[in-house]
């Protein structure tokens, strides 16, 4: 008698879609991965609002010449006084990519969380929340393996204990790793 298991035979349709996947890559001009890192600069709270230092690393897996999966993380850093304040995202979505010769404008919209903390005199408090990116920026080839992110702008939305925060922006720039 002939019984089919359900969950070997998605196993085996995922591993042959990944395969085909894979094969298809190899033969396409674009990379399929992309490895960010660089310096951000943060608005949180539009006027009036606080301006905050840091860095932002993202991965990309490209599925195709347009369309890729991305993972974004960022910290970012403030002094005042004896008040220090940090704020960590971590984010996930897609990203689109219009690919010109050696210049690379993408869009991107992410989802994800955030960690803020600040400490004052051995005091500390911190919070946890969802996060939106949305926004985009430019590429630019330097070799075939590497690239310089010319630009990268967010709009940034966090959301905790009942309170959302609209007024926040993030741009970024440094270099891009292809493989």
């Amino acid at each position: 008698m002939f019984s089919i298991n359900i969950n070997k035979l998605a196993a085996l349709t995922a591993l042959v879609y990944l395969a085909a996947c894979g094969a298809a890559a190899s033969a396409q001009e674009y990379p399929r991965a992309e490895l960010f890192g660089g310096y951000q600069y943060t608005r949180v709270g539009g006027a009036g609002g606080v301006n905050a230092n840091g860095w932002n690393a993202a991965i990309t897996g490209n599925i195709n010449r347009w369309f890729g999966l991305t993972g974004d993380f960022s910290g970012a850093y403030k002094s005042i006084a004896d008040v220090s304040a940090s704020a960590y995202t971590y984010t996930f979505g897609p990203t689109f990519s219009a690919r010109h010769g050696r210049v690379t404008p993408f869009a991107h919209v992410l989802f994800g969380g955030f960690r803020a903390s600040a400490g004052f005199g051995g005091l500390s408090a911190s919070t946890n929340g969802f996060t939106m990116m949305a926004g985009g920026g430019v590429d630019a080839s330097v070799t075939r393996h590497v690239k310089v992110r010319v630009f990268q702008a967010d709009w940034l939305l966090w959301r905790t204990m009942g309170i959302t925060e609209r007024k926040n922006a993030r741009v970024s720039t440094g270099l891009v790793f292809c493989f």
